[in-house]
């Protein structure tokens, strides 16, 4: 409702400031920010609306082509709030971020993660294209760089020498990913967004967020598949 939304105060306006700093923030820090931005600016704070409250910022974001979008880690299974970009969710965004060997590195790594078994790709296999670019090669030691500044600037997180997907990039590239890898990339059959870190079903093939995995089959002895019934083969988290 755009009459109910209409007053943007200036604690909205801090909180999209801070929040656009950070890129991406986990449900219980945007609930601090919140009450601290409606304490700073003395406008009347309800804990229970948070969400109202990114609301009539979203309104104010609308021309902008951006929003603030809700979303769910793939680590842990918790709440995130990110600041993404509606205009250009491609990888055409990073463009102007990036010199084309980067992006071309970038669009490589992406392809192991998707294609991957598990949603990982390890910087091995990663820095074996670093020499094979079309655009441009890049040395190992170059290559090394880039995927740092990738991480820092939350494209992708990585754990031991494996890289995956950031929160906020899958939030902001779950159109284009699935446009682009269609028939491969899937959705989560519990929470039906997009899953890259996942485990799959070996006779149906439907996939599940490790998160969701371990709430799902969290009450249950024997797991079983919720879409075919036949054993569940991993290893539940």
């Amino acid at each position: 409702n755009i009459a109910m939304a209409a007053q943007m105060t200036d604690s909205h306006r801090r909180f999209l400031q801070i929040l656009m700093s950070h890129g991406i923030m986990e449900g219980s820090e945007a609930r601090k920010l919140h009450r601290h931005c409606c304490e700073i600016h003395k406008v009347y704070y309800a804990h229970d609306k948070l969400d109202d409250f990114i609301n009539t910022i979203n309104v104010h974001l609308q021309p902008l082509f951006m929003q603030i979008r809700k979303g769910t880690s793939e680590d842990d299974g918790r709440v995130r709030y990110a600041l993404v970009n509606l205009a250009e969710t491609e990888i055409t965004k990073m463009a102007s971020d990036y010199a084309e060997n980067e992006l071309e590195l970038f669009r490589k790594t992406m392809d192991l993660i998707i294609l991957s078994e598990n949603g990982f790709a390890s910087s091995t296999e990663i820095l074996n294209f670093a020499d094979q670019l079309k655009t441009k090669k890049m040395k190992k030691k170059e290559a090394e760089q880039v995927l740092k500044l990738f991480v820092e600037d939350k494209w992708l997180s990585e754990k031991n020498g494996e890289y995956t997907l950031h929160t906020r990039c899958i939030m902001e590239m779950e159109q284009y990913i699935l446009s682009n890898y269609q028939g491969v990339a899937r959705k989560c059959n519990i929470c039906h967004s997009l899953a890259i870190q996942s485990q799959v079903c070996e006779t149906c093939g439907i996939g599940m967020h490790l998160p969701c995995v371990g709430k799902y089959f969290k009450a249950q002895t024997e797991p079983h598949c919720p879409h075919c019934n036949d054993f569940w083969p991993h290893e539940i988290p």
